[in-house]
């Protein structure tokens, strides 16, 4: 799809960024945290199917972080204790085996960094040019530390992560609570706003906000099903909103 034939997000009275797999390649650390820590604890515990990719997308992906492991162990038959946000990484409580994830999501993001998306970035430029007002609307508890260390802290006056949605009890996506209100936090109405996900439970999460615009980046969720989703546009990246020099009127 060519920048000309997609929507003018200048247009709109706001613009919400989901963080890991939409500003920043993040989502894939998550991936491989996630991967690495299930695939020992599904090992040790003796539990079947193995974890695959999928399980990632279908129970992980842009939920909060114990929400998604009692999703996922839910989708194989197993059940622990809730625990508690501060439950040492080595218990065996939903919290705990979140916070196990979490140890090896800040080693590396401590040592190795993270960088925007060229194109992320650049929407962010465009957008900011034309005085579009921009939020982040993520369900990590890192974003905070990941906008830091990407450099792009400054640029979202409004970041709704994790913390926010914890400790004011928001229901998870695809509930639309954090989408919600983070457009409150904006001052904006969603009905003339736009979402920007790659998650499936995001897409529905902003789908279910009612957000004028639901903008899918499709980073391996698969086109069909963000739209199935609530997606009104897919694109591979976001530079494809970007009109390139030649279109450019002289």
């Amino acid at each position: 799809m060519t920048a000309n034939a997609l929507p003018d997000l200048t247009t709109y009275d706001a613009v919400l960024f989901d963080l890991d797999g939409v500003l920043t390649p993040t989502a894939e650390v998550h991936m491989h945290a996630w991967q690495t820590m299930f695939t020992q604890l599904f090992a040790e515990w003796d539990i079947s199917p193995a974890y695959t990719e999928r399980d990632y997308f279908d129970y992980l992906d842009g939920k909060k972080r114990y929400d998604g492991v009692a999703s996922l162990l839910r989708s194989r038959d197993v059940e622990v204790p809730w625990g508690a946000p501060d439950d040492d990484p080595s218990r065996d409580t939903v919290c705990g085996i979140g916070n196990r994830k979490n140890e090896f999501f800040e080693r590396v993001l401590r040592d190795e960094g993270i960088a925007p998306y060229p194109g992320s970035l650049a929407l962010l430029d465009a957008l900011a040019a034309a005085g579009t007002p921009v939020a982040v609307v993520s369900s990590s508890k890192n974003a905070e530390e990941v906008l830091a260390v990407a450099g792009i802290r400054d640029r979202f006056p409004v970041v709704m992560d994790g913390v926010i949605a914890e400790r004011d009890k928001l229901s998870s996506k695809p509930a639309p609570d954090v989408f919600v209100e983070a457009a409150r936090m904006m001052g904006v109405d969603p009905a003339r706003s736009a979402a920007v996900e790659d998650a499936l439970s995001g897409v529905a999460s902003a789908a279910a906000g009612a957000f004028a615009l639901v903008v899918a980046v499709d980073r391996g969720a698969g086109s069909e099903a963000l739209i199935e989703a609530g997606a009104h546009v897919v694109v591979q990246d976001l530079a494809e909103f970007i009109p390139s020099a030649k279109e450019t009127p002289a």
